[in-house]
């Protein structure tokens, strides 16, 4: 099933007709008044690639989001109505701002122009928060008093590549990562003096370091150069360290309403063997574990990992295992065993969970699966798989994480169809 993005935004943004199809009174006021509206939220808007709906009422966001949901996956069930943010900005948790130099070779900082790598500036964002926006820029305005350059992608010279900044929601804890171009930071210890003594409020700083000739932002090194080299937040009330690579929900009031509403789908009881894939640092797992009897977590990136270790044991928890391995491999050694789970959570890339994960899923064959996904059309593509398979989708609800742009977050519950039952449709 495939959808074409810029289709959706364009009907949502006209109710579902044609452009040609509405007056032409009308579209000149429409336009009108769009042009008014993203002139007063955002200079940068239609440039940075950022918040594609910024010029949009909500409602119509909302609509339009519920509505891509349906498509995508309403052949195998009720969508549920969308679950919206009550006060839809500022939600942004992690910022990252490239650096580098115009077409007149003057510094620049914002982020790139949608499908190229020319800087968009961009000093403040309407969903970010306000404290990473202005460190960022205290950083680009400290640049010159010490001599430091920004990173050239042309001649590859220069020194500072990006800042990415987070903010711990619940804490209020606030890490920078500067990442340079190489391990060289000419008066790296006063620049951090003034910086720290102008945003008092920040935890840790670290350098990471990357010299590939790369979009990436972030290197495989890194040091930590002030404070503990990580932050922590709550979430759902459970303590989380974060690393600088680690990934974490950038919307953390969302985050909360997204994952209870999961663990609730699970129904849990405290006797069930829960099985939580692409685990990344332990939240969901974590989150779910005082409502299950054992939860096993399965993570493949190294760094996730430790993370994951280092939070279950932050949480005191007795029965999560963590454990260093690729999540379908794990799955069929389990079946091989004669092993299953009761519940299995998975929240997959934008890319889907692969055909190898989905028939390692089926060969383990959990009694339910609770699946979150950041892309409706995917989504759609695994339930065609698993509902072929003897799965049947019992529930699903968008969640809006990413107000202002055309990303929806979906969360499914999927149980064993008994052999003498159909999916109605």
């Amino acid at each position: 099933m495939t959808r074409d993005r810029h289709s959706y935004r364009t009907e949502r943004a006209t109710g579902g007709r044609k452009p040609a199809e509405r007056k032409a009174k009308g579209s000149r006021k429409a336009a009108a008044d769009a042009a008014a509206f993203r002139a007063s939220r955002c200079p940068a808007f239609g440039q940075c690639g950022g918040c594609t709906m910024i010029d949009t009422p909500m409602e119509e966001q909302l609509q339009g989001k519920q509505a891509y949901v349906a498509e995508c996956i309403g052949d195998f069930g009720t969508v549920d109505p969308i679950i919206r943010m009550k006060n839809p900005g500022r939600y942004r948790n992690k910022v990252t701002r490239v650096f580098g130099l115009d077409y007149k070779g003057h510094p620049v900082c914002g982020n790139y122009r949608a499908r190229s790598h020319e800087i968009v500036p961009v000093k403040d964002c309407l969903i970010e928060d306000r404290r990473a926006d202005h460190i960022i820029q205290t950083i680009f305005d400290l640049l010159p008093s010490f001599r430091l350059r920004v990173y050239d992608e042309a001649s590859g010279k220069g020194m500072l590549r990006a800042v990415q900044v987070r903010c711990a929601h619940a804490t209020g804890q606030i890490m920078v990562t500067m990442v340079t171009n190489g391990p060289a930071f000419p008066s790296r210890n006063n620049f951090l003096k003034v910086l720290l003594e102008k945003e008092p409020e920040i935890t840790t700083v670290i350098q990471n370091i990357n010299t590939r000739q790369t979009t990436m932002i972030l290197g495989p090194t890194e040091k930590v150069v002030y404070g503990p080299g990580y932050i922590e937040d709550v979430l759902c009330g459970r303590k989380f360290r974060l690393s600088s690579s680690a990934f974490y929900q950038v919307n953390s009031i969302q985050t909360e309403k997204l994952y209870n509403i999961a663990i609730d789908m699970a129904g849990l009881s405290g006797k069930e063997r829960v099985f939580d894939a692409y685990c990344g640092i332990g939240t969901i797992g974590i989150c779910a574990s005082d409502r299950a009897k054992e939860v096993i977590s399965v993570e493949l990136n190294e760094n996730a990992v430790r993370d994951a270790e280092r939070n279950v044991k932050e949480n005191a928890l007795s029965n999560v295992q963590v454990y260093a391995d690729d999540a379908g491999a794990f799955m069929n050694d389990m079946a091989a065993r004669g092993e299953s789970c009761d519940v299995l959570f998975m929240d997959p890339p934008r890319s889907g969970a692969s055909d190898e994960f989905l028939q390692s899923v089926l060969a383990m064959a959990p009694k339910k699966i609770v699946y979150i996904s950041c892309n409706p059309e995917t989504l759609g593509d695994n339930l065609s798989i698993l509902c072929d398979a003897g799965y049947q989708m019992k529930k699903a609800v968008p969640v809006d994480m990413f107000p202002f742009t055309d990303e929806v977050e979906t969360v499914c519950l999927l149980s064993q169809r008994k052999p003498d039952t159909t999916i109605e449709v």
